[in-house]
């Protein structure tokens, strides 16, 4: 069987632009992505702390050490520079693959900085 599981996490970011105009797709600093394990192109669901907008789109790599978070296209809608998101990457694993797996997990501070970088034992929560 293969699950939809967790794979990486940036917790609380803020967004620093808002591109209506700008091809889809959100900016991420790449030593960010390099961080979490995130890959340009891969797909992702942000989830807007300000507003509850939820939106589904994929990574494009921002300049290293810049602290971009950049909302591009139709999804600059649906956040604001300043606004706090949430950005879920997942994975698709089978259960041999699924025991191995350590989500990692950025907690960010106001400026993009890292806070904090953690991974989860999924297991710990429950046998697996």
């Amino acid at each position: 069987m293969i699950r939809k599981v967790l794979h990486s996490k940036i917790h609380q970011a803020v967004v620093t632009e808002a591109l209506p105009e700008y091809q889809g797709s959100l900016t991420i600093d790449s030593e960010l992505l390099d961080a979490c394990g995130m890959r340009p192109s891969d797909a992702i669901l942000v989830a807007n702390c300000e507003t509850g907008a939820r939106f589904e789109t994929y990574v494009f790599s921002g300049e290293p050490g810049s602290g971009v978070i950049g909302v591009n296209g139709a999804a600059a809608h649906l956040a604001s520079v300043g606004d706090r998101i949430i950005i879920l990457h997942w994975a698709h694993v089978n259960d041999a693959e699924y025991e191995q797996h350590y989500p990692r997990v950025l907690i960010m501070n106001q400026d993009n900085s890292v806070s904090e970088a953690l991974t989860y034992d999924p297991c710990s929560v429950e046998q697996c």
